[in-house]
């Protein structure tokens, strides 16, 4: 198996999850810490589970974890309606942060399909 590192999927999820440590600062009432919370672990596990499916050794275990980021970019995009929605999350950032999130989905699903999906 190649490096994870090398995968541009990985790549972009990575600036994503980067990316998604620059929203804390609009969500610091103590009513969004929870959201704040959640919403970090779930852009997080998008380009972990990239690399430890990744790792595994076989591509029916990576296309496992690929679908596990896909989930968790699911995870991640609903969460960040609901910071946009509450009014946490001002549109124009929600609309930033959603279009990178886009991309790396596609980029998944892509890669799931071409491995056999």
């Amino acid at each position: 198996m190649t490096d994870y590192r090398n995968l541009l999927v990985w790549q972009k999820a990575h600036r994503l999850a980067i990316c998604a440590y620059t929203l804390p600062p609009y969500l610091q009432k103590p009513e969004a810490w929870p959201l704040r919370d959640q919403l970090l672990r779930s852009a997080i596990s998008i380009p972990s589970n990239i690399a430890e499916g990744r790792g595994r050794g076989s591509d029916a275990d990576f296309r496992r974890f690929l679908w596990n980021s896909i989930g968790s970019s699911n995870e991640f995009e609903s969460q960040l309606l609901l910071a946009k929605d509450v009014g946490f999350l001002p549109a124009l950032d929600h609309s930033r942060v959603a279009d990178q999130l886009a991309e790396v989905r596609r980029m998944l699903t892509a890669l799931v399909q071409t491995i056999g999906g």
